[in-house]
């Protein structure tokens, strides 16, 4: 994939991109006074989904490119561009449909759609012929409730036919269909989430209404999309984005400080910072995945954050030498695994368009493999955390049915109980968690918690590095261990 287009993707990906810019070839910016601000609009986000709909990158990237080489909007602008594209990728099927019955480039009709809905018919009439006008009048009198489900939330067919049979469907798929709000919390190593509301509160940030989310406490929720990477608080490594289902992830997996914690799937660090502050920067915290570039992104927040204590390795398959130089070492291991990330469609409503049978289908496999080769990294009487950010009974429920037949050394644990101990304004069905947008206001999240048995004669952890090759750790080595 070229570097350029790198974006969120299954579990990688799960943030909206709010920004946007005049095309090169979007129009000659000496006739802009004699042409609507909406006939400027339409035609930007004509040109974005002309790129997005090829399905060959993910859409936050793909929407990123296109506006680091369009810079000349400000950021109202560069909203109205994002929520428009979102909205078309949200709703692709129904306006497909809709389309049909109108003329002209396909992906013009699209984008005439979606900035109906964020801007209202009346703000994009100005830039419709009067053809077009009489169109958007007819398909806007179509009642989205007469339409089948797999239409009406814009689902492909296999996927619709998948999450029908899960408890309240319908519910659930309406709010994937939803435009989620910003999650963010507090970095527990540098501040409180009280002060941090507070400062926040004071200053520009008051603007988009933070508030404390209801089961993580250290979560904050914003309306609205901020630039939250322009904050000083940001800067300061106090707050970090991430949906209160990850944030209540680290909860599960209990770290202690002096501990050795093995974070399987680390990706751009999102956990790794929350478990590395909960264990005070101590212990050993290794961040493994198999993207240097992800891992790469991960190296500025781990120094913003404060954390000395986290050691980043490229592996090249679950199966690296470096992976067995961990086996029974780690007192916790969490495997937020690859998944198909259909519970963060509220944010990345392209995943549905851009995966299929086959590859979810791969990637159980993959998940499979990886759960085996991580659980091998766990001490006796040490903790196991299996999640993803899946809706998917074949990447969450059976996956951990599965893992616990196939090894009898490890015992299941209750997780919901686990999460309620910790959390008990959140209800739950045990034995494992899956957290949803309709009932929780999450992304959808599983997880499941498996402990390992002890072993008649105790294993004991050593304190030394075990990883300790110079080109796959952190440029200043960890802590050692509190005594």
């Amino acid at each position: 994939m070229n570097n350029k287009y790198q974006g969120s993707a299954g579990k990688s990906g799960r943030s909206e991109r709010n920004g946007g810019g005049y095309s090169n070839s979007g129009g000659n910016n000496s006739d802009r006074p004699r042409r609507p601000l909406a006939s400027y609009r339409v035609h930007q986000i004509q040109l974005v989904l002309g790129e997005m709909l090829r399905w060959e990158h993910p859409a936050d990237a793909v929407l990123s490119h296109w506006l680091r080489a369009n810079p000349a909007l400000g950021g109202r602008d560069r909203a109205e561009l994002a929520e428009g594209v979102y909205d078309v990728l949200r709703n692709l099927r129904r306006y497909r449909q809709l389309a049909e019955s109108g003329v002209g480039p396909a992906e013009r009709r699209l984008a005439i759609l979606g900035l109906a809905a964020t801007r209202g018919v009346e703000y994009v009439n100005d830039a419709l012929d009067p053809g077009e006008a009489a169109w958007l009048a007819r398909v806007d009198q179509v009642d989205p409730a007469s339409l089948p489900a797999n239409v009406r939330y814009s689902l492909p067919d296999w996927l619709a036919e998948r999450l029908s049979v899960l408890p309240q469907a319908e519910s659930l798929m309406g709010a994937l269909n939803q435009a989620a709000q910003l999650d963010a919390r507090a970095n527990p190593l540098k501040i409180e989430r009280d002060a941090l509301l507070e400062v926040l509160r004071a200053g520009p940030a008051g603007r988009y209404d933070p508030q404390p989310m209801p089961y993580s406490p250290w979560g904050i929720r914003f309306k609205g999309h901020p630039s939250i990477n322009r904050w000083p608080e940001f800067e300061k490594g106090e707050v970090e984005v991430q949906d209160e289902g990850s944030q209540l992830l680290a909860l599960l997996v209990g770290p202690r400080r002096s501990e050795m914690i093995i974070d399987f799937c680390a990706g751009a660090g999102g956990k790794t910072l929350l478990l590395g502050a909960l264990m005070r920067s101590t212990g050993r915290l290794y961040a493994l995945d198999v993207s240097a570039a992800r891992l790469a992104r991960a190296k500025p927040r781990f120094a913003r954050s404060g954390l000395s204590n986290v050691v980043p390795v490229v592996i090249d398959s679950e199966n690296d030498a470096r992976v067995k130089r961990l086996a029974g070492k780690a007192q916790r291991v969490l495997v937020d695994a690859p998944c198909s990330g259909f519970g963060t469609l509220r944010r990345n409503p392209d995943l549905k368009w851009r995966q299929n049978p086959q590859s979810l289908a791969e990637m159980v496999a993959l998940q499979h493999r990886i759960l085996k080769s991580a659980a091998r990294c766990v001490a006796p009487g040490g903790r196991l955390v299996y999640a993803t950010c899946s809706l998917l009974p074949e990447e969450n429920a059976q996956q951990a049915d599965r893992f616990l037949a196939e090894n009898p050394g490890f015992e299941r644990l209750d997780a919901a109980a686990l999460l309620h101990n910790r959390c008990d304004k959140l209800q739950l069905e045990g034995p494992y968690v899956q957290l949803r947008p309709d009932l929780h206001g999450t992304d959808g999240f599983f997880a499941a918690v498996f402990e390992r048995k002890k072993a008649s004669r105790a294993a004991e952890t050593v304190a030394e590095p075990v990883l300790a090759e110079p080109e796959t750790v952190s440029d200043a080595e960890p802590e050692e261990p509190a005594a």
